[in-house]
């Protein structure tokens, strides 16, 4: 989904920005352009930051697969 049209950024590439380190909007702007020109898509722009840090946060919270122990 395009997310910044000024730059032409998708939800994508603003995820990818994220698992590469970016955790705010400047960072993420930095990163990808995102929010980056008028600002417009700013809130949009966090929310999908936000919603892939929580994806994140309970990935590394998950318990180990007890099968592999």
């Amino acid at each position: 989904m395009l997310v910044c049209h000024c730059r032409g950024v998708t939800d994508r590439m603003i995820r990818d920005a994220v698992q590469a380190g970016a955790e705010t909007l400047d960072a993420v702007s930095a990163a990808c352009g995102a929010a980056g020109a008028c600002g417009g898509c700013a809130e949009l722009v966090c929310d999908v930051v936000c919603a892939e840090r929580l994806v994140r946060r309970d990935a590394a919270d998950a318990p180990a697969d007890s099968a592999a122990a």
